[in-house]
């Protein structure tokens, strides 16, 4: 690897081993997500998605592998690792009484972001995800999607270079799942942004996205979609999926 490549690595997983007391959740995972790269870390229900995402953000600890982001490990150095992380939980976090202005202010400040730029971000992003005018809205009377824009847009105020989201649209109608995917694919496109985007929603993953199949705790297949459509011999990615996560006969 090149010191150009590395530099581009925003997410770097190697080895990444977790048990939940005798049952293991994690074998050996190793990935990397680039700058600017939209990557789908795609498996169903089990398969390990949210217990990684739980070590990334450093709610669990591993004996096993090593992570770290924008270089810096993240047992070694987890503040600096961290702040460059925005994240979306698949369990929603925003405070309900609050307005969606509340909340986001109280996150930039918890980033030690001063009140005149924390102003400042929060119109940029929630102009960006289209909701600038529920702003002043406690988050109780806002649509499931509006919630999510809204954390997306918490998220990303002290503009991370990676953004994880676990399995965002989950409860959301079609047509707002769909807006949200593409907001976010042209959020990594245009602002750079790493994105690991886990889900089991096979229609979320566009033709051009990198995609790692987990399933049982490891990783099955990682690489461009069309690329792991083809090494499962399928003829898209719902049939490299089933075949990729079939149980032995």
């Amino acid at each position: 690897m090149t010191k150009d490549s590395a530099d581009a690595v925003a997410l770097q997983v190697v080895d990444l081993g977790f048990r939940y007391g005798a049952k293991p959740a994690l074998d050996a995972v190793s990935l990397s997500v680039r700058r600017g790269e939209f990557k789908v870390l795609l498996g169903p229900n089990g398969a390990g998605k949210t217990t990684l995402f739980s070590l990334i953000t450093r709610l669990y600890d591993s004996p096993a592998g090593q992570i770290s982001v924008d270089g810096s490990d993240l047992r070694r150095r987890p503040g600096r690792a961290l702040a460059r992380m925005g994240v979306v939980f698949q369990q929603p976090t925003l405070d309900l009484d609050l307005t969606v202005r509340q909340n986001l202010t109280y996150h930039a400040a918890l980033h030690g972001i001063g009140r005149a730029r924390a102003a400042a971000r929060i119109e940029t992003e929630l102009a960006r995800l289209g909701i600038a005018d529920r702003q002043g809205e406690r988050v109780r009377g806002l649509s499931g999607g509006h919630r999510r824009r809204a954390e997306i847009a918490r998220a990303l105020l002290h503009e991370p270079i990676l953004l994880l989201l676990d399995e965002p649209t989950v409860g959301l109608d079609v047509p707002t799942r769909r807006d949200i995917v593409r907001h976010v694919h042209r959020l990594s496109e245009a602002h750079g942004v790493a994105v690991l985007w886990a889900t089991h929603l096979i229609d979320e993953v566009y033709d051009g996205d990198s995609v790692i199949v987990l399933h049982q705790g490891t990783v099955r297949a990682d690489g461009l979609a069309a690329d792991v459509i083809s090494a499962a011999g399928a003829g898209d990615i719902g049939e490299a999926f089933d075949t990729l996560t079939a149980e032995p006969a």
